[in-house]
């Protein structure tokens, strides 16, 4: 017995998958990842201390127990284990990627998906080489369909983990420019994003393609495929209010339905669309799928409305590219809000291009007439900008100037990159 096939069996007997020892670990199979700044081999024993059955190591030094389980590489062997996993349960499993909106369709999927059917999903967006083995293993006998988010920033690591989770169903987004420092251009995203559909292919499965994407429908030609958009496709749909939240009619054939939605912006009306052909090829009934839609909440800082009893904001600082942040401010600026305001903070991982990309934003601003913006960080401080907007390097500095200038009645829409943690400035407006 190869040790993935000895270790799989310890696994069985384990009540979940664990990586932190400072969690829950009683009953797990704990995994003492190590990375650039930490061994978590120095953990295993506090695990085992704190109830984990087994411990899969691959730095003992001096340090043994019988329950540890020693291996060469730690995370290759999660891989491998949650690739076993996979194959015997044989589930019906949905990847899903894309530059923009893949964890809200995610979502969404998954919402409409659990109303009639025993799924399991990726939580949050642990969607990478370490996230998305752990959902894989937590699929069990009872799950009929697994909806997987993939993420990537470096050439090759959708078809990676593709390659661990053998998806039979594809859905992607879309494709922008995003994590250009590690893609390099904009074709290198493109060869990346579409290795879903390949793998798609080669396990002879299905994607849920955009129609109203040219290049998605290209990129899916000689592949069978399920499609969603405003026209000529298998399931269609019209937005017809967008202010304060999306208001969507929808149908397969006929009838038509209303969905009213929790949801801003028109760029969602898409991630909408996906969920609703994915619930119909999967013959959710249309009732549930448009009550579990009516019923999705957005939460975690993407497109979430908060009224703060001073101004209405519109918080949109979960992540930020070029593509996303340039339909954000469009679509802010075409719903006409009363008094709006703009406070944006940098986009990361651009690379060479990070410069010109943030000065485009900039130029949008000009255009859409947004007078009253505040910019944050680095790039978009050397942008060249009008007088009237106001930069800062850093959120803390923006804190700081609302708390001394404090705004009232305005339609605020904030947008940036995890790593501006824009969303502390909620407090100050």
């Amino acid at each position: 017995m190869n040790r993935i096939n000895q270790l799989y069996e310890h696994f069985k007997k384990c009540s979940k998958v664990t990586t932190d020892s400072r969690l829950d670990v009683e009953g797990s199979l704990f995994f003492a990842l190590s990375g650039e700044n930490f061994d978590g081999n120095r953990f295993a024993r506090e695990a085992i201390q704190k109830g984990a059955r087994m411990a899969v190591v691959d730095n003992l030094g001096s340090d043994t127990n019988s329950k540890f389980f020693p291996v060469e590489n730690v995370l290759l062997t999660l891989q491998k284990l949650a690739e076993k996993h996979r194959k015997e349960m044989k589930t019906p499993l949905l990847a899903i990627t894309g530059t923009n909106g893949k964890t809200t369709t995610k979502e969404l999927v998954s919402t409409v998906l659990s109303s009639e059917k025993k799924i399991h999903f990726t939580q949050g967006n642990f969607n990478n080489h370490i996230g998305v083995p752990l959902t894989l293993l937590g699929i069990t006998k009872e799950t009929e369909l697994a909806v997987v988010e993939m993420g990537a920033n470096h050439p090759g690591e959708i078809r990676e983990l593709c390659e661990i989770a053998h998806p039979d169903y594809g859905l992607l987004t879309n494709i922008g420019k995003a994590h250009l420092e590690g893609f390099g251009t904009l074709q290198g995203v493109i060869n990346t994003k579409k290795e879903v559909y390949r793998a798609v292919a080669k396990n002879s499965g299905l994607v849920f393609v955009n129609r109203d994407d040219d290049l998605l429908m290209f990129l899916s030609e000689n592949i069978r495929r399920y499609t969603y958009g405003t026209g000529k496709a298998d399931v269609t749909g019209k937005l017809f209010q967008r202010k304060p939240f999306l208001k969507i009619k929808w149908k397969k054939k006929f009838p038509e339905h209303l969905l009213e939605t929790h949801l801003y912006g028109t760029y969602n009306f898409y991630n909408v669309m996906a969920a609703i052909a994915v619930g119909n090829y999967f013959d959710i009934s249309p009732e549930n799928i448009t009550n579990s839609i009516a019923h999705f909440i957005p939460s975690n800082n993407r497109s979430q409305v908060v009224n703060t009893g001073k101004n209405t904001v519109i918080l949109d600082a979960y992540n930020a590219n070029p593509g996303s942040m340039s339909l954000a401010v469009k679509d802010f600026y075409e719903t006409r809000f009363d008094n709006p305001m703009v406070i944006l903070g940098d986009m990361f991982e651009l690379g060479k291009e990070a410069q010109h990309e943030h000065q485009l934003i900039v130029d949008l601003l000009l255009k859409m007439n947004i007078e009253k913006s505040i910019l944050v960080g680095n790039h978009f401080c050397q942008t060249v900008f009008k007088t009237g907007f106001q930069c800062f390097k850093t959120t803390a500095e923006v804190m700081e100037d609302l708390q001394n200038h404090p705004l009232k009645n305005h339609t605020i829409l904030i947008k940036g990159s995890r790593a501006m943690q824009l969303e502390q400035l909620i407090k100050c407006l």
